[in-house]
């Protein structure tokens, strides 16, 4: 690819990123993006049109060949070493986080954490891939072998941008592929670093390729003919796309969509854990987590006590400046997401909900701050199935509370829905627990906890919120291929 130096400035940290156009083909840095924490502009990106998808497909297929032929412990070498990186970087990519989506820095802090770890989980697997050996009549037998795609194309989403660009590239990379990647245009930047992070991990160029731009950029990338691989983060309707894109060139895909997910708390829960968990399952990074359990149904008989304490700590919870370590909920992503989520809420009250508190938008005191993206956590009460509120992903700060009285009703009510990502339920009774889980379709259930994902755990949905999964061991069979060799040792038995 040809040489050639940007500079992209982060007025708000007062980090300077230095982009090698080796790592993100940009021609021209034409548009602006601004940031959610003030509305200040953080750097200007321009999208890659064919041309530039070309450039960097390529550079990825000729990093491709003598990646792929390195043995698992050398790939694991080189994504040990990024970690490290990682680990002594935390705080910059941290706060660069912050700058690029609107979380706060205690949560971004966590999503580094979880890349870096997704990366040491998957060199730790590189060196583990394997076939098998069939023994068949004669003294002949079969073996397969585990073989990497070739170029995987990798999409992500604006809410966990630098950890989805880990949990994406890690087991690609750990499989023997290549991968070309194309952030949100919402929150370009930290993918980039970790561009720069693989580079200086000692990966070949080309490796780990960082392309910019929105949905045109998305779609040079899936009818690539070189591109053997997507796997993409986002909404539902966006997925259908690239997977009729991706059936084009037969290309497999790993979808990991949105969802509408219950959370199911019965009589018997320990009520703190379950306010608790409710306040996870819907508050983590100003709602917008395609996982959250926003349909929390109470059994009637602890409703009221329930309601009274999932209020009071939602009003308790700090808004602000997401840089400073006391704040925990930080700014939407963008003006058009922020609107319409009140928008969501002010539908909610028309069809009947009740806005037990938050659901506005919220001015900090800071006068740098004040053209942010924020609101106040909201909760809604009185709420029934057939509310917009309660059927559609509103991807925001935003529970809605629903009563129920037999756990078959409940059951019912839950499933009731095209989406199947997550669920939880919250009970003493370990029977009861495990009973309701297996019959909740979701890809993802919790009990008596919500939002946790280990790296070493599977991720992904039922239904419409997606194929395939992330993280975990079953990864691997995602970002590889199976080829199967027989042997005979014997004479052709022929027909002929």
């Amino acid at each position: 690819m040809k040489s050639g130096v940007f500079w992209l400035t982060a007025f708000e940290s007062g980090l300077d990123f230095h982009l090698d156009e080796r790592i993100t083909p940009i021609q021209s840095l034409v548009t602006a993006g601004k940031k959610p924490r003030s509305r200040r502009v953080l750097c200007h990106l321009g999208p890659c049109g064919a041309a530039e998808v070309d450039q960097a497909v390529k550079a990825a297929k000729l990093a491709f060949e003598p990646w792929s032929k390195l043995s698992g412990m050398e790939r694991a070498r080189v994504m040990i070493e990024a970690a490290h990186i990682i680990e002594s970087r935390r705080e910059e990519i941290a706060e660069t986080e912050v700058v690029n989506n609107g979380k706060s820095i205690t949560e971004a802090r966590l999503d580094v954490d979880s890349a870096r770890l997704c990366i040491e989980y998957y060199a730790g697997l590189a060196s583990t891939l394997a076939g098998q050996h069939v023994q068949l009549p004669g003294g002949s037998f079969a073996y397969t072998r585990r073989e990497p795609l070739g170029v995987c194309a990798g999409i992500g989403a604006w809410n966990y941008p630098f950890q989805i660009a880990a949990w994406k590239s890690a087991p690609a990379l750990a499989c023997g592929n290549s991968m070309v990647f194309k952030p949100s245009p919402v929150t370009p930047v930290t993918a980039v670093l970790l561009a720069e992070i693989y580079m200086q991990a000692g990966a070949p160029e080309g490796l780990f390729n960082v392309v910019q731009g929105g949905q045109e950029t998305g779609s040079f990338l899936c009818h690539h003919p070189d591109v053997a691989k997507v796997s993409f983060t986002g909404s539902i309707p966006t997925g259908q796309k690239i997977m009729e894109m991706a059936s084009k060139g037969v290309k497999p895909v790993t979808l990991e969509l949105g969802g509408k997910s219950p959370l199911i708390i019965f009589q018997d829960s320990d009520l703190e854990n379950a306010v608790r968990g409710a306040l996870m399952a819907n508050f983590l990074s100003q709602g917008q987590v395609c996982s959250n359990g926003t349909r929390v149904f109470v059994q009637r008989e602890i409703l009221s006590e329930f309601v009274e304490e999932v209020v009071r700590r939602t009003q308790a919870i700090a808004i602000g400046d997401p840089l400073l370590e006391s704040t925990r909920m930080g700014a939407l992503v963008s003006r058009p997401h922020l609107e319409k989520v009140l928008y969501f809420v002010e539908k909610a009250k028309e069809e009947g909900a009740t806005v037990l508190c938050g659901g506005e938008r919220f001015v900090p005191a800071d006068p740098t701050l004040r053209g942010g993206y924020y609101m106040t956590p909201c909760v809604l009460g009185d709420c029934t199935d057939e509310m917009t509120c309660v059927k559609e992903e509103i991807f925001g700060p935003v529970m809605s509370v629903l009563s129920f009285e037999t756990e078959e009703e409940v059951l019912q009510r839950a499933n009731d829905t095209t989406m199947g990502l997550a669920a939880g339920v919250f009970t003493r009774d370990v029977a009861r627990a495990h009973r309701v889980v297996e019959q909740l379709k979701a890809g993802s259930c919790f009990i008596n906890n919500y939002n946790i994902t280990p790296v070493e755990v599977p991720f992904g949905g039922f239904k419409m919120s997606g194929i395939g999964r992330e993280n975990g061991q079953v990864t691997v069979e995602y970002y590889s291929q199976l080829k199967t060799v027989f042997v005979e040792m014997g004479d052709v038995d022929s027909l002929f």
